[in-house]
């Protein structure tokens, strides 16, 4: 199948994919500080509050993991079949030399055409990759997660309540932020809402980034 191809992706896959890589936390220690920073409360913490009754054996896939460091945490909590994809070729090389080796696999791929069957995974998530994703292809994508999902689908964005487009380092037709949840649940009547909750920045007026789990 050949790859659903946009301006966006086009943009990540590059240069600029890479200036993104290189200015985001690399460690697992400095984007728990990140988290920190901005809720006042880890990814850890926000972690355990939604997947602490979800098995260890439960199979997850990231799409869009960049460095790995979302999956890292995941197997520090005891998770065991972990596997990402990723598109820009820059941090999916930084990825494979970090944790493949404690097992935790990649692939390359996009949203847009995610490379297995139906279903494969119990679990599908994302973690600030909606949002890059214009509201032309949204569902595209989000059809493709939810192909993949057997069960779950976790996501965490930048949140309003209708789409907004926010200018994004300069640059227009690069980020976008709604109500994520809203997206899946309207398009697949089969996903139900579990778990929802909205946390605000601590540095930012009003900013809020919304984390859903939705189950079939």
């Amino acid at each position: 199948m050949v790859d659903h191809v946009t301006g966006q992706l086009k943009k990540w896959s590059g240069g600029f994919g890479k200036e993104y890589t290189e200015r985001n936390p690399l460690t697992i220690q400095d984007m728990e500080n990140s988290y920190k920073r901005k809720y006042g409360i880890t990814r850890t913490n926000i972690n355990e509050e939604f997947l602490s009754n979800i098995d260890k054996d439960t199979k997850i896939l990231e799409v869009g993991c960049n460095v790995g460091n979302q999956l890292v945490l995941l197997k520090e909590m005891g998770f065991r079949n972990l596997h990402g994809i990723e598109i820009a070729a820059y941090a999916f090389e930084i990825a494979k030399r970090r944790v493949e080796s404690e097992g935790i696999s990649f692939v390359k791929g996009s949203a847009f055409n995610i490379p297995f069957k139906d279903e494969f995974f119990d679990m599908v998530f994302t973690s600030g990759v909606l949002i890059h994703i214009s509201p032309d292809d949204i569902k595209k994508a989000v059809s493709e997660i939810h192909r993949c999902a057997k069960k779950y689908i976790w996501g965490l964005d930048y949140y309003a309540e209708s789409y907004q487009e926010i200018v994004y380092r300069g640059q227009k037709d690069l980020l976008w932020k709604t109500d994520f949840a809203k997206i899946y649940t309207e398009k697949f009547p089969n996903l139900k809402l579990v778990k929802e909750e909205r946390y605000v920045y601590l540095d930012q007026n009003g900013h809020i980034d919304q984390m859903f789990l939705l189950k079939k």
